[in-house]
This record gives C-alpha cells, structure tokens and sequence, in this order.
C-alpha cells in the first residue's frame, strides 16, 4: 500500500501561504532580514513587511528571491495569486473586484474622490486611514487599491473613462506633496491611449447622479454591469432596467463635462495651484 500522504498545514489563503514561504525559506537558510538583504538587496524592512503579510512586494523582488532560493517560479506563482485573491478587499466588494478584474471596457463617475483604478499610494492611504484603518489594516487595504491600477497598464488593458466632478480637484489631502503627486498622476494618465478623463465644472447643476459615485462594467457575457456608492453603502447592480437608467444618467452628465483635452488643462492648472511639490 502506497504511504498516506501528509497535508500540510500552511495557510490555504494566497496572501497568508505567500508570507508563510517566505518565512520558512528564509528560516531554511539560517538568515536575518539583514542577511538575506546583504544577499539579495532591498531593504530588510521590505522583506519584513512581505514575511508579515503587510504588502506583498514587487514581481522584481520575488523574482530575485526565486533566483535566490533556486526556487524557479514558485515565489511568483504564489505572488500572482496573492495580488489576484479578491479576499484581500473587503468582503462587500469582492465580488465587484472579480467581475472589475475580467471587464472589457469599465466607465465611472466620481462626485469626490478620484476613480480608486486612478488613486496614488498617498491618496489611497490618507483617505482610507481617515475611514478607520491604521496598521497592517491599512497597508493591506491600500496595497490592493494601488494594485488595481495595473489594470489599466498594457498593451491589452481595457478602455476606461472616468468623469470627475470638479469637487474631486478642489477637496484635496492634508499632505500637500501627496496632492501635488495624485494630481500630476491624473495629468499623465489622461494622455493614455485607453483612458478618457473629463472633469464636470460646477455650475453644471443638478443631475441624476449629483450625490452618488457610479461604476459600469461590461463583461465577458455582453452584460453591463453597475456599481454604485455613497458614504454609507455600495451596491452591485445587475438588473438590465436600473443598470440602464443609470447609463442614461450618465451620458447626461458626460454631455455636460469638459472634452478630455479641456478637462487635462483644467487638471494641470489645478496642479500650479498646489504650494508643494514634491521634492526631487
């Protein structure tokens, strides 16, 4: 009789097995963060921080790590399905985050806040932490968010267009160099070839989606798909009716935004606007 395999007891969730094989290679090798930073480069801190599951790194790193260990694409493979598992978000928008991560084209309205598919790291950070989050809470919350930008990245990347209200260029961060980066961001990707973005100057009035910040999907199947969110709560909307109410809200709002060349000069004179920039 064949011996009974023995199951292991890491982790079966892909951000928990990534930290917990990181740990237990190095631990194999008898190295401090120290060491294994004099072997490899990049900061120990860095390796820390991926050993404890607070970020998961870079696809460079990991592939120095896999060199390193002689490992061949085993701390990629492990990465990969770190950065694609939907339980890194949280769980009332996991399921959004799947039908997002598989869309053919996705086109949004935002009333304060930029697209989180367009969100700096220090954005991402300032805004979640005043929801609440602090700690290894936060650096994982705003990881993912950061990561979702690599959707748009690509020669295959979707097309995504984003209308913003002007509030969203006037509210601002507490952190003037974070706001000089976020708003030079948006200038840039505003160039791309996937990317349409419009800003909605006030004095527009009021229309159908004023208070309410709303994402469309399309999908694999043809369907269209719409999410949409306030402060107190988001919705996935999946029935055809209020899916296209919503989509004639919209295009009334875009006909009343500036042309995505206006809407980039707009944006960068905001960005002369701002006291500091970011030192070099």
């Amino acid at each position: 009789m064949p011996q009974r395999l023995v199951v292991t007891e890491m982790s079966h969730e892909p951000r928990k097995r990534f930290a917990e094989e990181l740990r237990r290679l190095r631990g194999g090798r008898g190295l401090s963060l120290r060491d294994l930073s004099r072997e490899v480069g990049w900061d120990p801190s860095l390796f820390g921080k991926m050993e404890s599951g607070s970020t998961l790194g870079g696809p460079e790193v990991v592939q120095a790590l896999d060199q390193y260990y002689g490992t061949g694409p085993l701390l990629l493979t492990l990465w990969e399905l770190a950065v694609g598992d939907p339980t890194q978000f949280k769980e009332q928008y996991r399921r959004y985050m799947m039908l997002e991560a598989e869309a053919l084209a996705l086109w949004q309205y935002s009333v304060s806040a930029p697209p989180g598919l367009l969100q700096t790291d220090g954005y991402a950070r300032e805004a979640l932490a005043a929801g609440g989050l602090r700690g290894k809470d936060l650096d994982q919350q705003v990881e993912a968010r950061v990561r979702r930008r690599q959707l748009l990245e690509g020669e295959d990347a979707p097309p995504f267009r984003a209308i913003i209200s002007e509030a969203v260029l006037r509210m601002g961060l507490r952190d003037k160099q974070a706001w000089w980066v976020q708003l030079e961001f948006l200038a840039e990707v505003a160039e791309r070839p996937n990317v349409m973005l419009h800003v909605l100057p006030f004095g527009t009035g009021v229309h159908g989606l004023t208070n309410t910040d709303t994402m469309f999907l399309r999908l694999l199947d043809g369907r269209t798909v719409a999410y949409t969110e306030n402060d107190v709560r988001g919705e996935l909307i999946e029935e055809t009716e209020r899916v296209e109410r919503l989509q004639r809200a919209y295009d009334s709002v875009r006909d009343r935004a500036l042309s995505p060349a206006e809407s980039r000069t707009f944006i960068l004179r905001m960005l002369e606007e701002v006291p500091c920039e970011p030192s070099t």
